[in-house]
């Protein structure tokens, strides 16, 4: 695998049982995502988005296909080490923030940290240092019902960075979120890119969001019909899938 692809997808497929109906909710997608991307997953409902990011995020196996990320075939590996590679080189944000509401911004952040199996950082430093860079250096003792929906999901990207993943993937993460808090957390998520060459791959139904991603890819009953990049003049290049 070349040092700048992060993420290769090769013929996925996932079958779904609902009662006594098998449904194919994705169908032999082919994707590669280099290091740094700003990608974002759409189409219509029942397209097959969020089962994509799921597979890509290791919550789910597919039926059939492989998932590399950083070089590593996770289709295959155990829960004790999937769970390892969710742990440091995947960042998860999603759209009602899944924050512990008994714990602190801090601490909140700090999690991921403490439960790696080798720490690159001191938890509770590192979690000041993301929550300082997010602007909420004064919210770093105020539990998620103290904060506002814009502050928590700025949280959230905080703790989904806490172990330097390679990637960040997120779910709708702008969807509980008025216009305002949604144009915050976007700049969040360019800063993060920017600033750690992380790739960044969302799933959205919310045109606006789409038009901020650098590469866009479609889905229409489980399979990739589109895929476009933006260049910085908005003009679309076709990609091959």
């Amino acid at each position: 695998m070349s040092q700048d692809v992060v993420l290769r997808a090769q013929n996925l497929s996932k079958t779904l049982k609902v009662g006594e109906v098998k449904v194919e909710a994705l169908r032999n997608v082919s994707l590669t995502i280099e290091r740094g991307e700003f990608v974002g997953i759409v189409g219509p409902s029942g397209s097959g988005k969020s089962t994509l990011l799921g597979l890509i995020g290791g919550l789910d196996t597919p039926t059939t296909g492989t998932i590399e990320i950083d070089g590593v075939d996770i289709t295959r590996l155990s829960e004790r080490k999937l769970t390892r590679i969710r742990n440091e080189k995947i960042g998860f944000i999603f759209q009602a923030f899944n924050l512990i509401p008994t714990l602190t911004a801090l601490e909140n952040v700090a999690l991921p940290v403490q439960f790696a199996a080798k720490r690159q950082f001191n938890p509770h430093k590192r979690a000041k240092e993301l929550l300082d860079m997010f602007g909420l250096g004064d919210r770093i003792h105020h539990r998620p019902t103290q904060l506002s929906g814009g502050q928590q999901q700025r949280v959230a990207i905080a703790r989904a960075l806490a172990n330097n993943p390679a990637i960040i993937v997120g779910d709708e993460p702008t969807g509980n979120l008025d216009s305002e808090s949604s144009s915050v957390v976007m700049e969040a998520l360019r800063n993060v890119r920017d600033t750690f060459n992380t790739t960044v791959i969302l799933v959205t139904h919310d045109p606006g969001i789409a038009e901020q991603m650098e590469r866009l890819i479609t889905l229409v009953d489980g399979r990739i019909t589109d895929e476009d990049a933006r260049t910085a003049t908005g003009t679309h290049l076709r990609v091959q899938v």
